[in-house]
């Protein structure tokens, strides 16, 4: 189990960023956001942290009385604020040069980030997911951490704990407190049932394409709500939705996704579905990370066609394939279909990736690799 100080991985380029810009932090619930903001302050010998769902620390956030000689100011939860937009804009342009401020928080900070607004120009933002392979390469066999985050999910509360009880009961409050709280403020009391009986299936229904009419269905609500309920889950870092690659990407948002979950602890099913869905997560942090901090136009997709031909995930940059990911618990032959597509697409990377694998080898321009060795080679 890992043991020792844990730096994330963001912290370096954040550090840089807050020289010029306020930077903003986005994330699951838990994943760690006011840690690595603690971390960060440890650097500065004057600073703050402020959170605005203190009663003491919310009169100072709204007066602005932190001392001036105060060179970092963190603010946490502060989007709970009315008219937090205008009021950091004020702050932010009024500051002495001296000054750099932290903001964190959920699903509400990440809407603004990608509406933009008159903050503009004003700040970077970063996306804090769970812990990774590549994030504990340092410290745990790339084997060894992939087994470890499909028991336990990526949390680091429950992934350092390296107890699977343990792991259990925080995931059983974990859950609860975001049904009752982050969930409600998305939707209304009475949609609580019906969004608690949608986690539930979607927990069971990892790695397989959803139906937005068979889910209707179920709930016995339209297929309308239940798609709007996918968004605020998303929204909330619940659930990772991948949509099917398509050259046109109007055809490609009309298809059915593939749901998965930033906790891989929390999936019901077996070992390979939690393997992929540790995968899902993986990838995504690693796309998210190279888009904060480069710009990158990259996205997560998955591949199927009307024959029935599949590849589990799908990186692309620019809308063009740049590498195919076939993920596998412990098979040894080459997918057919990602021959097949490989064929069909022949400047893309193909990789099966294989937890229990006995020897890596290259054929016909396919890798076959160790699980553990994909993810670890990721860039977070």
């Amino acid at each position: 189990m890992y043991n020792g100080h844990m730096k994330r991985y963001i912290e370096n380029q954040i550090t840089e960023d807050l020289k010029k810009k306020m930077v903003f932090i986005t994330g699951p619930r838990q994943v760690g956001k006011t840690y690595l903001s603690k971390q960060i302050r440890a650097l500065y010998d004057k600073s703050v942290y402020l959170n605005y769902d203190s009663v003491d620390d919310s009169k100072v956030i709204r007066s602005r009385e932190w001392p001036l000689e105060n060179k970092f100011i963190i603010l946490d939860e502060l989007h709970k604020m009315k008219g937090w937009k205008n009021y950091l804009k004020g702050v932010f342009d009024t500051r002495p040069e001296h000054q750099s401020f932290l903001v964190t928080g959920s699903a509400r900070l990440d809407t603004f980030r990608k509406t933009g607004d008159s903050l503009s120009g004003r700040y970077f933002a970063y996306r804090l997911n769970p812990l990774s392979v590549k994030e504990l390469a340092g410290s745990m066999k790339p084997f060894d951490a992939l087994n470890a985050l499909n028991r336990l999910g990526g949390f680091p509360e429950p992934f350092l704990s390296g107890s699977e009880d343990f792991a259990g009961r925080w995931r059983a409050q974990y859950y609860t407190d975001l049904v009752r709280d982050d969930i409600l403020e998305f939707s209304r009391i009475d949609e609580i049932r019906s969004m608690k009986l949608l986690l539930e299936l979607l927990r069971r229904g990892v790695a397989s394409p959803i139906s937005y009419a068979n889910l209707a269905g179920d709930l016995q609500i339209s297929p309308v709500t239940v798609k709007k309920y996918l968004e605020i889950l998303e929204a909330l870092f619940i659930i990772i939705i991948v949509k099917p690659f398509h050259r046109n990407i109007a055809r490609s948002i009309l298809k059915e996704p593939k749901v998965y979950f930033y906790d891989s602890g929390y999936v019901d099913g077996d070992e390979g579905v939690k393997l992929e869905n540790t995968f899902a997560v993986s990838l995504l942090k690693h796309i998210q990370y190279l888009q904060d901090i480069k710009g990158a136009e990259l996205s997560l997709n998955y591949l199927k066609t009307k024959d029935g031909r599949e590849i589990d995930f799908v990186i692309t940059e620019k809308g063009e394939v740049k590498t195919f990911i076939e993920v596998k618990l412990s098979d040894q032959n080459i997918s057919k279909d990602l021959r097949y597509f490989k064929d069909k697409y022949q400047k893309a990377q193909a990789v099966q990736a294989v937890h229990n694998l006995r020897q890596a080898r290259e054929s016909e321009g396919i890798q076959v690799a160790h699980a553990g060795e994909v993810l670890e080679g990721l860039e977070a």
